[in-house]
């Protein structure tokens, strides 16, 4: 028998805390932007908010997120096993699909201009472009990031065709072979998508590594980074 999303909350709940009563769930699918999902008590009452990509989601991957969310709730381990179905689930060629056309169409992507106060994104893509990728590479939309970000160096978003560096990196102490290191990681990402293999997404392939490792000062730049 197929039960409703409240009750496969209730029956992980009941698996992860046997000792506990199970409290009253309110479980909704969501319109969200991205493959989103939040889980919060208020007033005594569990409320849980799912991406309507879910909906109509096999049994087993409605269990696994439930049990996933629930442990994150209140700080228990995950079982390996239901983190492996959400991920399968997730990395499967339809749902990426799926995933790609709501990023694309729901979600809001900020982007700025491409000149900076110290470096012109525009003009690095170009240069890079006739050096290393022989000029074939169409440019995406490029953009600083709002904050100055040591984490979030810089990414390539294929849902809006973008890559956003981050501003951090847009002051003059910042060497001009580093700048250009950044922005060819980024291109590499254009010239070598993400695929999935076995169920789950490899984003940085061999031949991505290989490519990579031929940027001149390849070395020197990956030491600046692991400074900041």
């Amino acid at each position: 028998m197929k039960l409703s999303a409240k009750a496969i909350f209730q029956e992980a709940f009941h698996t992860l805390r046997p000792r506990t009563p199970v409290p009253e769930f309110d479980v909704a699918f969501r319109p969200y932007a991205d493959v989103n999902h939040f889980i919060r008590i208020r007033e005594g009452k569990v409320l849980v908010g799912l991406s309507d990509l879910l909906e109509g989601a096999p049994q087993p991957v409605l269990e696994a997120i439930a049990v996933i969310l629930i442990a994150k709730l209140y700080r228990k381990p995950i079982p390996a096993r239901y983190r492996t179905r959400y991920r399968l689930f997730l990395n499967s060629r339809a749902v990426s699909r799926k995933v790609h056309w709501i990023r694309r169409t729901r979600g809001r992507k900020h982007l700025g201009t491409p000149q900076g106060k110290h470096f012109n994104l525009e003009t690095i893509f170009e240069k890079l472009n006739r050096e290393h990728f022989h000029g074939l590479l169409g440019r995406p939309q490029l953009s600083w990031s709002q904050a100055a970000s040591r984490t979030a160096l810089g990414h390539y978003d294929s849902a809006h065709n973008a890559i956003i560096i981050s501003k951090i990196f847009d002051r003059p102490e910042t060497p001009p072979f580093l700048m250009e290191y950044i922005l060819y990681h980024e291109m590499l990402h254009l010239k070598h998508p993400v695929v999935s293999r076995r169920g789950q997404r490899c984003v940085h392939s061999a031949l991505f590594r290989a490519e990579e490792h031929r940027f001149p000062r390849f070395q020197q730049a990956k030491r600046l980074l692991d400074k900041l």
